[in-house]
């Protein structure tokens, strides 16, 4: 099952590592540790192979993955003796990156974003193509009519910041599309309908692979213990251009607001499921004694 893998901020460092550790893996450079699709529960799946994966995608840096791999060797985040072999695999998902969207007509531009996808799919004959989102984290969209339904979004495309402009190429295209970053991506009702005009399965709200994964994991537990927590704290170990992304306030404000939903929504779970009590008015919102919450018709494509 030849599928392409059609990355959104493709020459950043989550594309970069992607595209190393799928070399590494088809080369039995490395082990599949921490590959959660090669769980028992997931053996008969019929997921494609990791060998059957063709890289591709659009970025708007002209740094080469290249180099970005070398970045990311020096800061610890790849071995440096796997960098040295999969020089190839850099270099083939380097020749299918194409330029991203940097503003000017969102009709044409939308045309021109489905159209690569396309032809990446053509040429390589692929059965199919999911677009992952894994750009720079952007504030979160402002709530507009438009974008409640896809007949006036279709009139109104200048509403849709970029990483919703590649959610509607994809979706309209009947491309699957993962938002692997909080940014507002395909979580608008009108792209949700496109969606589902399209046949196009979508997914994703924020990957929560670090920090915020292991909190979704303490939370319950602090609740089952009826321990309080006072407030949460944390260190990210910033790399490749996150602290300077998350140094504007509306893109940090973006990614707080992901990972405070995730552990409010665990603690809440786990203390709804485990509570017996009538009489504590805190309880009944399914939180913790002590504790707040943090302050997808027609298309272009027919």
């Amino acid at each position: 099952m030849r599928t392409g893998v059609w990355l959104v901020g493709a020459r950043g460092s989550v594309a970069t590592a992607t595209v190393i550790g799928a070399a590494a893996l088809r080369a039995r450079l490395a082990a599949s540790v921490g590959c959660v699709t090669e769980l028992p529960d997931l053996a008969g799946a019929r997921l494609p192979e990791v060998a059957d994966l063709i890289f591709g995608g659009h970025d708007v840096t002209g740094i080469p993955l290249a180099k970005r791999a070398e970045q990311l060797a020096r800061g610890g985040a790849v071995p440096e003796h796997i960098l040295r072999q999969v020089g190839a695999a850099l270099a083939a998902a380097e020749a299918e990156i194409r330029h991203g969207y940097q503003g000017g007509d969102p009709r044409e531009a939308a045309e021109r974003l489905h159209g690569d996808i396309a032809d990446f799919q053509r040429r390589h004959g692929l059965e199919r193509v999911v677009v992952i989102n894994v750009a720079s984290t952007r504030a979160r969209s402002e709530p507009r009519p438009a974008t409640r339904d896809l007949a006036l979004l279709e009139q109104n495309l200048h509403v849709l910041d970029s990483s919703s402009l590649y959610a509607y190429a994809a979706l309209g295209g009947g491309f699957g599309y993962v938002d692997f970053t909080p940014s507002t991506g395909g979580r608008l009702p009108a792209l949700q309908e496109l969606a589902a005009a399209r046949s196009a399965p979508y997914a994703g709200s924020d990957a929560k692979t670090g920090e915020t994964l292991v909190k979704s994991v303490l939370a319950p537990m602090f609740a089952q213990r009826a321990l309080r927590v006072r407030s949460w704290s944390g260190t990210n170990l910033l790399g490749g251009g996150d602290g300077r992304t998350l140094a504007d306030p509306l893109a940090a404000g973006s990614k707080l607001s992901s990972k405070g939903r995730l552990t409010t929504r665990c603690s809440a779970i786990t203390w709804t499921a485990t509570s017996t009590s009538t009489t504590s008015p805190t309880w009944a919102t399914g939180r913790p004694p002590g504790t707040t919450s943090p302050s997808r018709g027609s298309s272009a494509w027919g």
